[in-house]
């Protein structure tokens, strides 16, 4: 399968998701990229609290899913 045509199935299946599970799939790339970049320079004291004091923010904001609804979600009837 080439590029375009690779893209444009991710795409498809993309915009037949939820909010939630767009935000998701969008996590998860973000915490591939930054996974790759770490990869080749370890992350800072200062970049780690900054990235664990975002997350402690969303989760205050009530910006998160639970597991509970994630099961929910994607368990089979």
């Amino acid at each position: 399968m080439n590029n375009s045509a690779f893209s444009q199935e991710m795409l498809h299946y993309f915009s037949q998701l939820n909010d939630a599970e767009k935000k998701s799939i969008v996590e998860m790339i973000r915490t591939f990229l930054n996974s790759k970049k770490s990869e080749s320079s370890p992350v800072s004291l200062e970049e780690y609290n900054r990235e664990l004091d975002q997350a402690d923010a969303e989760i205050e904001s009530g910006d998160f899913v639970s597991h509970e609804e994630v099961m929910k979600r994607y368990s089979k009837p």
